[in-house]
């Protein structure tokens, strides 16, 4: 579980020049983002309904619709709460760092290893839903986890809880995978070109790109708080 020293108090925060108005805005901008993520979500669903090619089971399973899901939480509770407390919370600044951790994954391993690929049955969906989901939500989340100095100081115990879900996906997926012959993911199938080595070294190769990040994420918070603390001495 993550461990950190406690939280500033609202009057340390409120002796941080802009901070409390930075905090509104982008508690605000993140509810926007959180019911955009929603609408997405919506669309592609809608429109898969309407092509007669929509299988709840298969398209809830993919890793960037999961994170979605958790991104419109959280999101949203960025909003509410920025406005309910002066900072965050030792858990929700967990939360939102693995959630950090999570949308820099989605977009990176999209772009990187997924784009462009089309889907079997020669489908093609609306393109906003997926750029907002693929680009842009992890671009904002990632920025906004920078510019907002109003976190909790994580311990490196946050490390443990943004991997944990990414674990359990991999490891449903993959007994999912033997039993009923669907991946969501090109590079998860055992009999895809790389074989199990490349599946192996891929879900490695993501799980430490996962540490690094909230590792990142970690460092942040500290760093702001040292930078407050040190405004504060005389």
């Amino acid at each position: 579980m993550p461990t950190s020293t406690a939280p500033a108090s609202p009057s340390t925060t409120s002796r941080r020049g802009g901070v409390p108005v930075l905090r509104h805005v982008l508690g605000a901008l993140s509810a926007l983002a959180g019911l955009a993520v929603l609408a997405a979500v919506i669309t592609q669903v809608s429109d898969q309904i309407g092509a007669g090619r929509f299988e709840a089971d298969e398209y809830f399973h993919f890793f960037t619709i999961q994170t979605a899901l958790i991104n419109v939480v959280v999101l949203i509770a960025a909003g509410i709460e920025a406005f309910r407390r002066p900072v965050d919370t030792l858990l929700y600044t967990a939360v939102r760092a693995s959630a950090v951790a999570y949308a820099v994954v989605t977009g990176l391993v999209y772009n990187v290893l997924l784009r462009g690929i089309p889907n079997d049955d020669g489908y093609v969906g609306p393109v906003w839903p997926n750029e907002l989901l693929h680009v842009w939500i992890p671009v904002y989340i990632a920025l906004e986890f920078l510019l907002n100095p109003t976190r909790a100081r994580l311990g490196w115990g946050a490390l443990g809880l943004a991997v944990s879900f990414p674990l359990a996906w991999v490891g449903v997926t993959m007994v999912r995978g033997a039993v009923e012959g669907w991946y969501p993911y090109p590079f998860l199938e055992p009999d895809g070109p790389d074989g199990v080595g490349g599946v192996v070294g891929y879900v490695v190769g993501i799980a430490v790109l996962i540490i690094g990040l909230a590792a990142l994420t970690v460092l942040v918070t500290r760093v702001q708080h040292r930078a407050a603390g040190g405004a504060r001495r005389p």
